[in-house]
This record gives C-alpha cells, structure tokens and sequence, in this order.
C-alpha cells in the first residue's frame, strides 16, 4: 500500500491487513412513510384555497356603504366634557 501523508502509519497498516471475511452481513430496514388518506386531503383542499385567492376575481365584490357605529366627538363636545 503506497504511502499517504495525511494517514497514520498504524492505520495503514491496519488497512493493509484487514479481512472482509470478518464482517457480518445485515438487512438494512428502510421506512418510507407514505402521507395518510387526510394528509392528502388537506393538502389539495389547501392547494385549491390558495388557487382561489390567485385567481380571485375583484370585479365580482359588490360596493358596501359604511357607516361609523362610534363617532369621535367633535370639539365642542370636548369643550363641554372639559368644563364639566
């Protein structure tokens, strides 16, 4: 085995002398998790809500007249609050 600078001289040895035949074989276990029935749904009912809001159509809302159920006093009502 050819000398590497950066490798310690009893790690290239023990490189150079070491049997395969010494490992065990194991079953590797993978574990895909598919998405549930209700994960699914949730995510289209999300994907068609956000579609609806990108293709929203402002020219369908109807004009709404508002009206202000708090008015701020006006200044002679403040006049009369102070003297009071």
């Amino acid at each position: 085995m050819d000398k590497h600078p950066k490798v310690a001289d009893e790690i290239q040895q023990e490189l150079a002398s070491f049997n395969a035949s010494s490992l065990k074989h194991t079953e590797t276990q993978e574990k895909v998790l598919l998405p549930s029935k209700e994960d699914i749904e949730s995510e289209k009912e999300h994907k068609q809500m956000i579609e609806g809001i990108e293709t929203f159509d402002p020219s369908k809302l109807k004009h709404a007249e508002t009206s202000v159920k708090n008015p701020l006093p006006t200044k002679e009502v403040i006049e009369q609050e102070k003297a009071a």
